[in-house]
């Protein structure tokens, strides 16, 4: 029998891995006038929109095939979403109660504020893609509250795509007073079809979707409870279910959060809200956080975008994965 020199072996032994394990999908970023594009392995992921809206968001958010996590409205028309809400776009960080002002709802009357795009810090191409930005947070005279610096991370695996967000909140312009209303903050508007309910008023009929938290509270009773986690989740027209799950890293203050989390597609982790989701109406600064002057906040929080429902997804088990990241 010929002899097969030891080198031999060991090239075929690592061509067989190589092959074995696919390599993870590099994520690259484009700039362009009014947005960064972002790309997993050459096709589209979404854009991170800075110009043109009251406030930066993430929109659209789409699978490897084209598959879209998250609502059309209000860049598109579609007939079958319905339009409320025009400040629920894509994936979105916002509060509605900074030194007084609101800066989550865009109200007719002008007198909501804005977040600004101040400076692209960084972008990383690479199999787990990084964004840096800084924003600046303005009343809706254009006085300046307070500086946002966030890094978004992201990458692909087999178990879905991974958006981290890591967000300080620096107050540059005096303290700062988050305040306590129902009404923010780290949120992600869904996809139509996985919503939990259909239509409004007297149109309302019950949908298909599932929303669940970590502590098993499913449906309208998961609004304003508190949990590590909660996952949106249902079937598209063709039958095929995708979920989105919000986890809130455990080194934020007040963990586990409460969720501004509705049946009709919202998706909100919120940490001053606690009067408005513990009906404490007697203590309706009970949520308060002050941010003194030249201090900072720093909130994580982690979206997976998955296939199936929040157990075939095992999205117990990927919390735990992230809350041991110090």
């Amino acid at each position: 029998m010929p002899r097969i020199p030891c080198l031999a072996l060991l090239t075929v032994a690592l061509a067989v891995t190589t092959c074995g394990a696919a390599a993870p999908a590099t994520v690259a970023f484009s700039r362009q006038s009014d947005r960064v594009r972002i790309e997993i392995g050459g096709t589209h992921f979404s854009d991170y929109l800075h110009q043109g809206w009251p406030k930066p968001c993430l929109y659209p958010i789409l699978d490897a095939d084209g598959t879209a996590y998250t609502r059309d409205y209000p860049f598109k028309k579609n007939p079958a979403e319905v339009p409320d809400h025009d400040w629920h776009r894509g994936v979105w960080f916002a509060h509605g109660l900074v030194n007084g002002h609101d800066l989550w709802r865009e109200l007719p009357d002008k007198k909501t504020g804005r977040i600004v795009l101040e400076r692209i810090l960084e972008t990383r191409d690479g199999p787990t893609g990084i964004l840096r930005v800084r924003n600046r947070w303005l009343a809706a005279e254009g006085q300046p509250l307070l500086t946002e610096e966030t890094t978004l991370r992201i990458s692909r695996t087999s178990d879905g795509t991974f958006l981290d967000y890591d967000i300080r909140l620096l107050a540059t312009h005096g303290a700062v007073t988050l305040g306590d209303t129902e009404e923010g903050t780290m949120a992600v508007r869904v996809n139509e079809a996985i919503r939990v309910t259909h239509g409004k008023g007297k149109d309302k009929r019950p949908g298909t979707g599932r929303l669940v938290n970590a502590n098993g509270e499913s449906g309208v009773p998961a609004w304003g409870k508190r949990a590590a986690w909660v996952d949106y989740s249902g079937p598209l027209a063709d039958g095929r279910i995708i979920g989105i799950a919000l986890l809130e890293h455990p080194q934020n203050p007040r963990h586990p959060t409460w969720w501004h989390a509705r049946d009709y597609g919202l998706l909100s982790a919120n940490p001053f809200g606690k009067h408005d989701f513990e009906k404490l109406k007697d203590q309706p600064n009970a949520g308060d956080l002050v941010i003194p002057a030249g201090g900072e906040l720093r909130l994580r929080y982690r979206l997976i975008f998955h296939r199936g429902n929040e157990k075939t997804a095992r999205v117990a088990e990927l919390f735990r994965a992230y809350a041991a990241q110090p």
